[in-house]
């Protein structure tokens, strides 16, 4: 009875370790294959993806290369900028190119303006191209004593703007506001410098002479010393100034012929400066000063006519003369003649000035005398 026993309470035993044993054989033979090859598949898909993102940032789409005129407009978002830069064959994929710039922190950060990419550059690099630098910088330079026209023309020749875009943004009510400019236009604040500046694609005019206005306030802080008077008074001395500007090249004379610009405002004398007429012919004015342009007084900007300042300045002054505008020479000297090389006689009553005119214009050398600095 006892060997039953034991023969009945053994067979259990046997069937769990045959049980187990089929087990394991199965997880041999099935799963641990299938895990395997999972993890295999899973490592190949892996190192695709990486190899993916490796050839993507190190790897340009092109060996050779090509230049590519590449533009950023105002405003384009990065999924716009990365789309472009897909379809123009500068990046391999649109969409590794908007992650790459969120993992470095650029997404908000690509730059508008015009730049030279190449399909031999790598997505870092234009990356880089596209948020750290200015693109192409196209030189516009204005020199002093300028009319508006004049510098409207310059600026369509640099061709950054056409010139009635230009003369709109001139003549903006909006932008004069603004600016604090008491005045129809713009005329003596389109500050004379040299502008290195990306090509504007829309309102490009108005962003170049937002540029020039911006430019006169930093120049015009700083000849005040950082204390800015009313926009009356600086209209008042821009227009001194753009007179001292048009007189005169000589760098010692700006404050001398500003003081006798000051002198004859205090006495009530005409100022009789042969620029303001000009300025007020416009642009029809041929070169030559005739008795009939002198004696014309419906030319509000005829000095021998009309007593005191001009009603706004006849071009834009630079730094210097702005400078002298504002602490003009004291002395007393209230005429000045040109001795024909830029500089001048100066004289402290009309029979001393009648001799030197007498002396340098009467007298002078026709193809080399020159009367004013600066001409239309």
């Amino acid at each position: 009875m006892e060997q039953e026993k034991k023969e009945e309470s053994g067979q259990p035993g046997r069937e769990n370790n045959s049980g187990n044993v089929a087990g394991k054989s199965i997880v041999l033979r099935f799963v641990l294959p299938s895990l395997a090859i999972i993890c295999m598949v899973m490592m190949v898909v892996g190192s695709w993806f990486i190899y993916q993102s490796w050839e993507f940032l190190n790897i340009p789409p092109e060996s050779d290369g090509r230049e590519i005129l590449f533009t950023v407009t105002p405003g384009e978002t990065l999924w716009t900028v990365s789309s472009k830069l897909a379809d123009s064959g500068l990046v391999i994929d649109s969409k590794r190119f908007r992650k790459l710039a969120q993992a470095e922190g650029q997404e908000n950060k690509v730059r508008a303006g015009e730049f030279n990419l190449w399909t031999n550059m790598t997505a870092p690099q234009i990356l880089k191209k596209l948020t750290t630098t200015s693109g192409i910088l196209h030189k516009f330079s204005v020199r002093e004593g300028l009319s508006w026209w004049n510098t409207a023309e310059a600026a369509q020749q640099s061709k950054l703007t056409t010139y009635a875009d230009f003369k709109k943004a001139v003549f903006s009510p909006e932008l004069l506001a603004k600016y604090s400019i008491p005045a129809k236009n713009a005329e003596g604040y389109l500050f004379p410098e040299t502008y290195l500046l990306t090509r504007p694609k829309q309102d490009s005019g108005l962003t170049l002479v937002k540029t020039m206005l911006k430019e006169f306030r930093r120049s015009a802080d700083k000849a005040w010393n950082g204390t800015l008077p009313s926009p009356e008074q600086i209209h008042r001395t821009v227009i001194l100034a753009s007179l001292v500007e048009k007189e005169t090249g000589v760098a010692s004379e700006r404050r001398r012929i500003a003081g006798v610009f000051a002198n004859r405002l205090t006495r009530g004398y005409l100022l009789q400066a042969d620029p303001t007429i000009i300025y007020g012919l416009g642009e029809t004015f041929d070169g030559n000063i005739r008795k009939k342009h002198i004696t014309d007084k419906n030319n509000p900007y005829n000095s021998y006519q009309h007593r005191g300042l001009p009603p706004g300045p006849i071009c834009s002054p630079g730094l210097e003369s702005l400078k002298a505008a504002i602490n003009p020479e004291k002395h007393n000297f209230l005429y000045f003649v040109a001795k024909g090389d830029g500089s001048h006689y100066f004289s402290k009553n009309l029979n001393e000035h009648n001799k030197a005119v007498r002396k340098f214009q009467l007298r002078r050398n026709k193809s080399t005398y020159r009367s004013y600095n600066k001409t239309e």
